[in-house]
């Protein structure tokens, strides 16, 4: 019995995991990094070989891995080889030691945990000696960045003019965070992310050589898990074979990840494009029911959305060894059914709604909330498409192009007869039809209606908007347009065209004006919406570098400022002021009546204070 318990503990003992067990041992083993690989083959092959090499990218993408595999090519060595090579076929003298990380003119150092000036000074100290066994001392310093200011600044000597026995590899997943003059005295190469395919491809043949049965979807969840890394892929799948007691099926991984079936979003991103809410909702629900993490969901709803996008305009993209059959078929569906408009809008909505899901403390409920928006505006108009339908007159109901679905699950928002009174525009002057949805033009800012509004009292819905063909209101003057406002009771852009608006000439149809210093932005853009919902005609307004003449507003004071003159300079007003000490004259009122000729003036008098009141 004791033997059989050693049997098993050496048998653990020995087991290493896939990352390591199958890490590459030389450039044709390394995957992904074909453009490095042919430049280090050309400059080892030309005898054009650097001084220091900096190696950057993500995790996992084999920058330690290509680190120890370019040393070896540095110090190979065989009976009939005696020169650095890329050809690395042939086991050197020096290959096994240096690829188990033992050789000792190969010293690997972690940057992490070796910060300081004083282990920098330890290496500047050493490197003037020569290599034990070796062909070069090689010194890989990994995750670079982490090295302190005093630290960079000390290498800088030694980094710029090695010895020619030594050679330096850096490796960094913080680029950003090297200082440029350590940058400027390496060769870089930046390690990319490993597509996909090869990831599905690289995992099916480990899964091959270890015996190990793996579903297709199983391979291709875990290369999209990985994101382009090959020691997590190989990290997941060593999980997986754990999870699966040896078999690994698409089931057993997207329970183990958390992951949403790939086909039931691709349901899902139907019934949200339908507009389905009561179907969309209840598949999330499903999903979720099943172990599906809410933000896990949306963000494949994302990914998904992308691939339906792109596959619109690189059809070649169905060849991803990672998608599904239900991706590849029903995405093509997608793509010539849906605007790239609506994929757009649906894409920067999950964008917004992703993170709100992630730091919500009730995730559920926020990634049902992000379904009913996107359900809701799948039917929605574009905003161009909106204000040239209100241009138009013409209902922007079905202005976005959309799946053919059955309704969306009644609700205050759709229920009940179609409303075709007009809804409330706030302060513009543009109103906004309540039963087609269609964008409210406020003030000059666009914005985009998802819900129906409440029904206003009759008393306070205004007057339709004029359509295109309605008679043209003559326009002559600021006058007239200060009377259009207040017919439209738009108060406050009537007080802005009198105070900020300086008339330079006018036309039907155009009209060129100065604005004071104090207009607001967005003046000229109201000016000309509200132009032409209030006279039906569209009209050119152009700022002018001309002066142009007074505002209303200056125009006003100057005549009242007249009329205080006139009215004191008159007798009869004069012999009041003399009458009573103290008067003063407070407003000058001139009747609207044309026959009216004289000066109407106000006085009100304040009686001396030795007078009596009576």
């Amino acid at each position: 019995m004791s033997e059989a318990g050693n049997s098993g503990t050496e048998k653990a003992a020995a087991y290493r995991v896939l990352a390591r067990k199958y890490r590459p041992a030389n450039f044709s083993e390394l995957i992904g990094q074909e453009p490095m690989v042919r430049t280090l083959t050309n400059a080892f092959a030309t005898g054009r070989i650097a001084q220091a090499w900096m190696l950057t990218g993500v995790r996992g993408v084999g920058k330690t891995t290509t680190a120890r595999i370019l040393a070896r090519a540095l110090n190979y060595k065989t009976s009939t080889v005696d020169q650095p090579s890329v050809d690395l076929a042939v086991l050197g003298e020096h290959c096994q030691a240096i690829m188990e990380g033992r050789h000792v003119d190969v010293i690997e150092m972690d940057a992490a945990s070796h910060t300081g000036i004083d282990d920098i000074r330890d290496i500047i100290e050493r490197v003037r000696y020569a290599p034990v066994s070796a062909r070069y001392k090689v010194y890989i310093i990994d995750e670079v960045h982490m090295l302190s200011t005093q630290a960079f600044n000390g290498l800088l000597k030694t980094l710029e003019e090695p010895p020619p026995h030594v050679k330096f590899i850096f490796a960094t997943t913080e680029i950003r965070k090297v200082p440029i003059t350590v940058l400027s005295r390496c060769q870089r190469f930046d390690l990319r992310r490993i597509d996909a395919g090869t990831l599905v491809a690289h995992l099916s043949s480990i899964a091959g050589k270890e015996g190990i049965a793996v579903d297709d979807d199983a391979l291709a969840m875990i290369a999209r898990a990985a994101e382009g890394s090959a020691r997590d892929s190989l990290s997941i799948l060593d999980q997986a074979i754990a999870h699966g007691s040896g078999a690994v099926s698409a089931e057993a991984v997207r329970a183990m990840l958390g992951l949403a079936d790939r086909a039931r979003i691709v349901d899902l991103f139907e019934h949200v494009m339908k507009g389905d809410v009561a179907a969309a909702l209840a598949e999330f629900r499903n999903q979720y029911d099943t172990g599906a993490d809410p933000a896990a969901v949306l963000t494949d709803l994302a990914e998904f959305n992308h691939l339906v996008t792109r596959l619109r305009f690189v059809p070649t993209a169905l060849d991803d060894a990672s998608l599904s059959e239900d991706e590849r078929r029903r995405g093509a569906d997608f793509a010539k059914a849906l605007s790239v408009r609506v994929l757009s809008r649906t894409w920067q909505m999950l964008l917004k709604g992703i993170p709100e899901v992630q730091s919500s403390n009730r995730p559920v409920s926020a990634a049902e909330m992000v379904l009913i928006r996107l359900a809701h505006a799948a039917d929605l108009p574009t905003l161009d498409e909106a204000l040239k339908s209100l241009e138009s007159g013409a209902s922007v109901s079905n202005g976005a192009p959309r799946l053919n679905a059955a309704p969306a699950s009644p609700g205050p928002a759709n229920s009940g007869p179609a409303n075709t009174g007009p809804a409330s525009s706030g302060n513009g002057g543009a109103s906004a039809v309540a039963h087609t949805r269609i964008p409210a033009v406020n003030g000059g800012a666009q914005t985009m209606r998802l819900v129906e509004p409440e029904p206003m009292p009759a008393a306070f819905v205004p007057a339709p908007e004029p359509v295109a063909d309605a008679p043209s209101v003559p326009v002559k003057s600021l006058a007239d347009i200060v009377a259009l406002a207040d017919a439209q009771r738009d108060m406050a852009f009537k007080v802005l065209v009198k105070r900020c608006v300086r008339l330079v000439r006018i036309e039907p149809g155009r009209i060129d004006v100065s604005l004071t210093d104090d207009a607001p932005k967005m003046l000229l853009n109201d000016l000309t919406a509200k132009l032409r919902a209030w006279t039906g005609r569209s009209w050119l307004v152009s700022l002018s570098k001309e002066e142009g003449g007074q505002t209303l507003a200056e125009m006003e004071s100057t005549k009242r400022e007249n009329a205080l003159l006139d009215a004191k300079s008159d007798p009869t007003v004069a012999a009041i002021l003399a009458r009573f000490p103290g008067a003063r004259i407070i407003d000058v009122r001139i009747p609207d009546a044309p026959e009216a000729d004289a000066v109407e003036a106000e006085v009100p008098i304040e009686p001396p204070a030795d007078e009596d009141e009576t």
